[in-house]
C-alpha cells in the first residue's frame, strides 16, 4: 500500500450491489482477512483509478444505518468513527439502490453529517424503465451537495465515473453536512455537545454518545464530558426519534423535486414470480425441487472430472514411484504427498459445482424468497427467518456461518442456531460422502432420469437440516434464556445473475477450500506417512519375521511384498493407534484402518479419505497403480472375507459423519462466538455420542 492511495469505505443497505460494485472497482485485487480483534470477515481491494492514482477499497458489511442493532453493522461505525488511525477512510463509496432511494438515502445523510468526503453511486439504472423511474442527476447533485454518480455494476456501467468521483471528492477534502440536525432538535443542547471537541464534526460526537462508541482519540476529559450528556437517557431517545423524523423530512423534500416514479410505465414480473417462490406450498415444492436439481447435477456433472483427476494422480504416484531412485524421499513423494494432493483436488469438481449453484441462488435473489419462506418454520423450532442464512451457508462451511448469526438480534435464537448449524451438511463432508456412495451406491437412475446417487445425497444434506431442527426444538424448550426477537427481511428484485460475480465467488470459495483444507491434508498425509512408515521392534523385525513364516513361503514375490506391506502397516505407530481404538469402532462396522481416518478427521472430516489414501498407498505393494476408489473397494474384511466398505458400512459411515462434530476450527469460533468453552464442548461430545449411537444401530440394522 503506497502512502498516496486513496483509502474508500464501500458502504450500503443490504442487496444494493455492493458486492457487485466491488468486484468491477478491484477485479481480482483482492484478499480477505479479519478485522483488527474481531472475526468478521473484511474484504479490501486495489482499484486503479487513474494512471497514477490507486485506492485501497474496503468493503463494509451491509447496513440500513449507522446505529448498529448487530455486531456487523457495529463495524460501519467503527470504521466511521476512527479519526486520524490509519483505518480511517479517506472517501465514504455509499452504494444506493435505484428502486429504494429513499430508504437507502438515511444511510446516506448520516454519513454525510460525519463531514466526511462522499460519493453516492446510485445503482440498478438499468432498470429504470422497466421501473418508470426518472431522476434529475444535476439538481440532485445540488441538492445533496455531494458527487453522485448513476451506475449499473452488474453491466459494467458508470464505474470510470464512479472512479473520477472519488478523485473529485479526495481532491476537495472538504465535506459538509446534509441535514445539520443541532438547529431543528434542540439548539441549545447541540451548541454545548459541539463545544466539548473541535476535533469532531457535531454528528460524531452525537454518534459517541447514543451509541456508546469512542474512538481510540478521544482524551479522557472529552470522554468524561460526553458521559455527562448521557444521563437523561429519556432525553437520548426523544432526540434519536425526532432526527430519525427531520432526515426524512428532508430526503423526502429532496426526492420530490429530483425523482419521480410513473408506475404506468413499469412492467415487472416481481409479484407474479414471489406469487409461486412466497407460496405457503408451491414455495416449498419449488425448493425441493431446486435442491434436487442441484444434487444431482453434482454428481451427473462431476464423475468424469473426478475420475480423469483420480486417475491422474494414480498415473503420476505410478511413474514417480518407477523413475525415482529407491529410497526415503521417493516413499514421501508417492505414499504421502501425491496421494495428499489428490485427496484435495479429486473433490474440486463437486465443490465448485454446489458453489456456483449457491452463487447463482444468491446473485437472482431468490436467497432472501427462501429466508422469508422459513421463517414460519423456523420459529416454531427457537429460530427466525434469519436463521435459515446460516443453516444455508453452512452448506459451503460452518465458520462462516455461524458468524453470520450475527445479524440475529435475540441471544437465544443466536444461540440455538450456533449450536445447530454444525448438523448442516458442509462442503468438507462432501468428499467423505461422494467416495462412499459411489462405493455402495448404484450409478442408476430412477423413473429414467433421476440419478440414484443424487437423490442419496439429497437426503444426507436432508437429515443434516431435520436433525438441526429438531435439536433447535429440543434447545428452545431446555435453554432457560429470556430474549425478544424481531425479524425483518429485504426482498430485493430479481435479477439475471452476474456472470462476473459467480466466477468471483465460486473461484473464491473453491481456492479457500483447496488452500484451507489442502494444507491441513498435506500436513497430515506427510505426518501419517511418517507414523505408517516408522515403529517400534515389531516394526523393524516385521519384514524378517514374514519372509520366514512358513505360511507364507508359498506366495508369489508380489503378494509377499503385498503381506509385508500389511504387517509392517499393522505394527508401525499409526497401526498401533488404530489397534488401539479398534475395539471400541468395531461395533459400527469400523477397523483399525478406519479409526485412524476418524481421530486424523478430527482436524477437519476431508482428511477422511485423504488418510484412507496415505493408508493404503503405504500399505500398496510397489506394484499397485489404484485409484483412490479402487484402494477402498478392494480393500477385505479379514473377519469375514468380504468387501470391507461394504453398504452396512459405508452407509454407518454417512450417518456417523451426518452427526459428528469432527471439525476444530469451528469449534474454535464457537468458543469465540459465545465466549465460553461451555457450548462448544456440549457440541463436541453431544454430537459425538449422537454420531456413535446412530451408526451403531445403522450397522446393527443393516448387517
Amino acid at each position: 500500500m503506497s502512502k498516496n492511495d486513496i483509502k474508500v469505505a464501500l458502504i450500503g443497505n443490504p442487496n444494493t450491489g455492493k458486492t457487485s460494485l466491488f468486484n468491477q472497482l478491484t477485479g481480482l485485487n483482492q484478499k480477505v482477512g479479519n478485522y483488527p480483534g474481531i472475526t468478521v470477515d473484511k474484504k479490501e481491494g486495489i482499484s486503479k483509478l487513474s494512471a497514477t492514482q490507486n485506492a485501497i477499497i474496503t468493503d463494509l458489511p451491509g447496513t440500513y444505518s449507522i446505529n448498529p442493532t448487530s455486531l456487523d453493522e457495529s463495524i460501519v461505525l467503527k470504521t466511521l468513527l476512527k479519526k486520524n488511525i490509519k483505518e480511517s477512510p479517506d472517501v465514504i463509496l455509499v452504494v444506493a439502490d435505484v428502486e429504494n432511494l429513499k430508504r437507502n438515502l438515511l444511510l446516506f445523510s448520516q454519513i454525510k453529517d460525519l463531514e466526511i468526503p462522499t460519493v453516492l453511486a446510485i445503482n440498478m439504472v438499468d432498470q429504470m424503465n422497466r421501473k418508470g423511474i426518472t431522476i434529475d442527476l444535476s439538481l440532485l447533485k445540488k441538492e445533496l451537495n455531494t458527487e453522485v454518480v448513476l451506475i449499473s455494476a452488474r453491466k459494467n456501467e458508470g464505474i470510470d465515473e464512479v472512479k473520477a468521483a472519488i478523485i473529485r471528492c479526495h481532491v476537495a477534502a472538504k465535506a459538509s453536512p446534509l441535514c445539520g440536525i443541532d438547529h431543528k432538535i434542540d439548539p441549545d443542547y447541540f451548541t454545548k455537545l459541539k463545544e466539548i471537541s473541535p476535533n469532531y464534526s457535531l454528528y460524531q460526537l452525537w454518534l459517541m454518545i447514543t451509541q456508546n462508541n469512542y474512538p481510540e482519540t478521544v482524551t479522557k476529559e472529552e470522554k468524561k464530558k460526553l458521559l455527562a450528556f448521557k444521563e437523561d437517557a429519556s432525553k437520548l431517545k426523544k432526540y434519536q426519534h425526532k432526527e430519525t423524523i427531520y432526515r426524512y423530512q428532508e430526503i423526502n423534500k429532496i426526492l420530490k423535486k429530483t425523482y419521480i416514479v410513473d408506475k404506468s410505465k413499469a412492467t415487472d414480473l416481481r409479484g407474479r414470480l414471489d406469487r409461486i417462490f412466497t407460496h405457503r406450498i408451491f414455495g416449498y415444492l419449488f425448493f425441493v425441487f431446486l435442491l434436487l436439481v442441484i444434487f444431482q447435477s453434482i454428481f451427473d456433472w462431476a464423475t468424469l472430472p473426478m475420475d480423469l483427476i483420480d486417475g491422474t494422480f494414480a498415473e503420476i504416484s505410478d511413474f514417480a514411484k518407477s523413475n525415482l531412485p529407491t529410497g526415503v524421499l521417493t516413499d514421501l513423494l508417492t505414499e504421502g504427498i501425491i496421494p495428499g494432493i489428490g485427496g484435495v483436488l479429486i473433490f474440486i469438481p463437486q465443490i465448485a459445482i454446489l458453489f456456483l449453484f449457491i452463487a447463482i441462488l444468491e446473485e437472482t435473489g431468490y436467497m432472501s424468497r427462501v429466508v422469508f419462506l422459513m421463517d414460519k418454520i423456523m420459529r416454531r423450532f427457537g429460530m427466525n427467518g434469519k436463521s435459515i442464512i446460516p443453516l444455508i451457508s453452512g452448506t459451503a462451511c460452518a465458520i462462516p456461518a455461524i458468524m453470520a448469526t450475527r445479524t440475529i438480534s435475540s441471544w437465544k435464537e443466536r444461540l440455538i442456531t450456533i449450536l445447530v448449524t454444525p448438523f448442516t451438511t458442509c462442503s468438507a463432508r462432501l468428499p467423505v460422502y461422494a467416495i462412499l456412495i459411489s462405493l455402495i451406491i448404484p450409478d442408476k437412475k430412477i423413473f429414467g432420469f433421476l440419478n440414484l446417487q443424487g437423490l442419496v445425497l439429497l437426503s444426507l444434506y436432508a437429515l443434516g437440516f431435520v436433525t438441526a431442527i429438531v435439536a433447535a426444538y429440543i434447545l428452545n424448550k431446555t435453554l432457560k434464556i429470556k430474549s425478544k426477537s424481531f425479524f425483518v427481511v429485504e426482498m430485493p428484485n430479481y435479477k439475471l445473475p452476474s456472470i462476473k460475480n459467480v466466477f468471483f465467488e465460486v473461484v473464491e470459495k473453491t481456492k479457500s477450500f483447496v488452500l484451507e483444507a489442502g494444507k491441513i491434508i498435506l500436513a497430515l498425509s506427510v505426518i501419517l506417512w511418517f507414523l505408517a512408515s516408522n515403529g517400534p521392534t515389531s516394526f523393524d523385525n516385521a519384514e524378517k519375521n514374514t519372509i520366514e513364516n512358513v505360511v507364507n513361503q508359498n506366495l508369489s514375490d508380489q503378494e509377499l511384498q503385498q503381506k509385508i506391506a500389511s504387517v509392517k502397516l499393522e505394527n508401525s505407530y499409526i497401526g498401533i493407534l488404530g489397534k488401539t481404538i479398534e475395539p471400541t469402532i468395531k461395533p459400527l462396522g469400523y477397523d483399525w484402518k478406519i479409526g485412524i481416518a476418524l481421530i486424523t478427521s478430527l482436524a477437519a472430516r476431508e482428511v477422511f479419505v485423504g488418510t484412507l489414501a496415505t493408508i493404503y498407498s503405504v500399505e500398496a505393494g510397489d506394484e499397485n497403480t489404484s485409484t483412490i476408489k479402487e484402494k477402498m473397494r478392494s480393500e477385505v474384511n479379514l473377519d469375514t472375507g468380504k468387501q470391507r466398505f461394504n453398504f452396512p458400512v459405508g452407509m454407518s459411515l454417512m450417518v456417523f459423519y451426518a452427526f459428528a462434530m469432527q471439525c476444530m476450527a469451528t469449534l474454535a469460533i464457537v468458543k469465540r462466538e459465545t465466549k465460553t468453552w461451555k457450548w462448544p464442548l456440549i457440541q463436541l461430545f453431544g454430537m459425538g455420542l449422537l454420531a456413535y449411537v446412530a451408526s451403531f444401530i445403522t450397522y446393527q440394522i443393516l448387517s
